[in-house]
């Protein structure tokens, strides 16, 4: 294509449709880009595909796209990655993770309280502004869900029971990884206390698994971590005995 320029629409994209443009992305055409009326932009909505459109008008309180034709179908995309589940953390340590868990394809996003977290609540605009333009930047053609924190105790009672859960547990050997519609949980800063293993240790659909032998922080635990589940065969990742000896 002649123009990576990605925007996602919140109206159904269909040939010869005519669909807003916020304000927001009014202005980011007209005064960031220096696009203007009859430059094309892909549009894509979670739903319906990518899509060619002509930028019809620029203004300060929006503007208008003229969708032209389908460049890729939705069903190349799969429609259920895995789901992360993070310790929350600081904000802009938050804002990565959900940056580069849209980027590596996340489908749903987690944050949890635990013990050992560094905040308490989140800005989940923000947090879904950020996804957006993380989705448009890297050619996703949908966006992941973003709940709102719950406590571990809530995360586990209420996670499918076939849906398996793998946990990144620091100073563990081994790894096989959850491909699929399975899930990661990694902890915050300081990992999770003894009390919250113990807890996980009880549900079935829970596997421990390590990232390797080192500590690392909580953001790049979760770009290891999503990079391992879709880089390959399960073997990338070494399944931890919890009980060893």
């Amino acid at each position: 294509m002649a123009t990576s320029i990605r925007l996602f629409i919140d109206a159904e994209l269909a040939a010869g449709r005519a669909v807003p443009a916020s304000a927001e992305q009014a202005h980011y055409l007209a005064h960031v880009l220096r696009r203007g009326p009859g430059e094309t932009v892909l549009l894509f909505n979670g739903a319906d595909g990518e899509w060619t459109a002509s930028i019809a008008q620029l203004g300060r309180r929006g503007g208008g796209l003229l969708v032209g034709e389908r460049t890729r179908a939705q069903a190349e995309e799969p429609a259920d990655g895995p789901w992360l589940a993070f310790g929350l953390l600081k904000r802009d340590a938050t804002d990565l993770v959900v940056q580069k868990a849209t980027e590596l394809g996340a489908s749903r996003i987690l944050p949890v309280l635990t013990a050992h977290g560094q905040a308490g609540r989140v800005n989940l605009a923000r947090l879904e502004a950020i996804a957006r333009e993380a989705a448009e930047q890297c050619e996703r053609l949908s966006l992941p869900r973003i709940d709102p924190p719950v406590s571990l105790p809530a995360l586990l009672a209420n996670w499918p029971a076939g849906r398996r859960l793998a946990v990144a547990v620091e100073r563990r050997a081994g790894l096989a990884g959850p491909a699929g519609q399975g899930g990661l949980l990694v902890g915050p800063e300081g990992g999770f206390s003894a009390a919250e293993l113990d807890a996980m240790a009880r549900h079935a659909f829970l596997e421990e698994v390590s990232l390797g032998p080192r500590i690392l922080r909580a953001e790049t635990a979760v770009i290891a971590g999503l990079a391992l589940i879709q880089s390959g065969p399960p073997a990338t990742l070494n399944r931890v005995d919890p009980h060893p000896g």
